[in-house]
């Protein structure tokens, strides 16, 4: 077989060291470049295929519809169309009458707009119908549309599709998209709006094209090690990058999963006794009947969820069974269940009683009635002293035994403690409350009354106040994570790195090479680049081999 075509097989494969050694890579490359089309696992779409179109505005009766085509043939349906004596200018808004393709009659007097291919959102030939937003023009609009030749309706995200394939957008950019069209949110639309401008995927291009850089170096030195073309120190530079880029993602990974509970949601749950106001707690917040309020005790069984928007930030809040034991077999199963949630959970919201709170500091610390209180409930076994942050829980398991989780609440700031019917104690009682719980400064306690509203929006502040420090500001600082795939790649990437570093301590320069190409790799599939011409650019753009 010829050199030719062994290299060839290589990059197909995709795997050198699996078919030849590297120190062979680039000499190939050298010599046979010329000869090559490097493949790209994102290959570039072509003006062939079919034209698309579809509704981009949204569904239903609306004022303005939006219908866009792409593709190579998107100019026939303005000729087919339309009447102009000279064809429209590139990005020019054109009011005509918008006749259907074939039997011409009139469907709308609409507005339309020519984006020539790469110029447009597809970077393809685009066209833009902007016509009125009743069901019969836009029924009419598809229709007349679909009788024309290699056209046909678009599948869902085709237009992005073509978009990225077209290298219009990165896989970060689509994936921002389609968070900003979702998002509830004005913290959510934020965020979205970053990554769909490309902040995200320049952090990840950046450590690429910086992998890539000392990729080129490290094969250059295993191919030309022996000669005098190269500076001395090339792989200590090699290695300090490595350091400075694993520092910069480890980083990135430590964020708390910020951008992902932003994205997805933050979880709250109100945990407490039975009938101390935990669904009219929630019921207050979402300003409806979505849990039942009795005197009953063990109401509430089973978990309920509703979604709200505090402040912007998106939140997702659970009302609980109420905790405490029981012999019903069926409460049972809901106060598992409630701990299960509270230990998932990113807010807890500890509602008790004014009275009895009230009650207890009387003889007791606001530390000691912490402690006693959620050793009760079952959601502490143990606490440090010094501190009412819990550092071991009860979790009541599916047998009725008790485990110990070292990790259900890390720090006191995840509780919000909530004394609830504080209508039903003094004034002075409530001074008294206040003055304790200032002296204490760690704890965030709110009174307030869910029959007559009181404190209701002071507890509001204090949860916005904790939905942002959990969320961050998205405009802030680096741009936040928000994909779980990217956290799993990037955690691969502190892999390979470090693996490097550990082939280079060994002497193994081929392998700790191939280290590197898996950063690649895996930065690639965040982003959607992934391709073979890139290193062999660097190589030839900053090496003077062969002179």
């Amino acid at each position: 077989m010829s050199r030719y075509r062994i290299f060839r097989n290589l990059l197909h494969t995709g795997s050198v060291l699996d078919s030849i050694s590297a120190r062979c890579t680039t000499r190939l490359c050298l010599e046979l470049r010329p000869r090559l089309e490097l493949p790209c696992q994102r290959a570039v779409h072509t003006q062939g295929g079919d034209t698309i179109f579809a509704l981009s505005s949204g569904q239903g009766k609306c004022g303005v519809a939006v219908i866009r085509v792409s593709g190579p043939q998107a100019k026939e349906s303005i000729h087919q169309m339309c009447s102009f004596r000279r064809f429209p200018a590139p990005k020019s808004t054109q009011l005509r009458r918008i006749r259907d393709t074939d039997t011409k009659e009139p469907i709308d007097r609409g507005l339309v707009i020519w984006f020539p291919s790469p110029e447009s959102f597809t970077g393809e030939d685009c066209v833009e119908f902007q016509v009125h937003g009743g069901p019969a023009v836009i029924a009419a609009m598809v229709t007349s549309l679909g009788k024309l030749p290699s056209y046909r309706h678009a599948e869902p995200g085709e237009f992005t599709k073509r978009a990225f394939m077209n290298g219009k957008l990165d896989l970060t950019e689509v994936e921002g998209l389609g968070d900003l069209i979702h998002a509830e949110t004005e913290v959510q639309r934020k965020q979205a709006l970053r990554q769909m401008e490309g902040d995200l995927g320049k952090l990840y291009t950046d450590w690429r094209n910086r992998a890539m850089k000392a990729v080129a170096n490290v094969e250059a030195f295993i191919d030309f090690s022996e000669s005098d073309t190269l500076e001395e120190d090339l792989l200590c530079e090699v290695t300090a990058e490595v350091d400075r880029l694993w520092t910069e993602i480890t980083t990135h990974l430590s964020d708390h999963r910020r951008g992902e509970r932003l994205r997805e949601g933050v979880h709250v749950v109100i945990v407490g006794r039975p009938n101390v106001g935990k669904s009219s707690l929630l019921n207050s917040l979402c300003q409806r009947p979505a849990a039942i309020v009795s005197p009953i005790p063990g109401t509430t069984r089973d978990i309920v969820e509703t979604a709200l928007n505090v402040g912007g930030y998106p939140v997702l809040l659970s009302d609980t069974a109420g905790l405490r034991e029981t012999e019903d077999f069926i409460e049972k199963e809901g106060v598992y269940r409630a701990l299960q949630r509270a230990k998932q959970a990113d807010i807890k919201v500890l509602v008790i009683e004014a009275t009895e709170f009230v009650h207890l500091l009387q003889t007791h610390s606001i530390d000691d009635i912490m402690i006693n209180h959620l050793k009760d409930i079952g959601l502490v076994s143990r606490l440090q002293q010094n501190t009412v942050s819990p550092v071991n829980v009860q979790t009541v398991t599916k047998d009725g035994d008790l485990q110990d989780d070292a990790n259900f609440i890390s720090n006191v700031g995840e509780l919000i403690v909530v004394l609830n019917k504080c209508d039903l104690i003094s004034d002075v009682d409530l001074a008294f409350i206040e003055d304790i719980v200032q002296k204490k400064g760690c704890l965030s306690v709110c009174h307030l009354s869910c029959t007559s509203g009181h404190g209701m929006e002071e507890f509001l502040k204090v949860l916005q106040r904790r939905l942002a420090h959990v969320c961050g500001n998205p405009l802030a600082g680096s741009p936040s994570l928000t994909q779980a795939r990217y956290r799993f790649h990037l955690e691969k990437c502190q892999g390979h790195l470090e693996n490097y570093k550990k082939y280079m301590e060994l002497g193994d320069v081929v392998l700790a090479a191939q280290s590197l190409r898996k950063v690649l790799f895996d930065i690639g599939k965040i982003t959607g680049r992934i391709t073979t011409e890139d290193i062999l650019d660097i190589i030839f753009k900053d090496f003077c081999i062969g002179k």
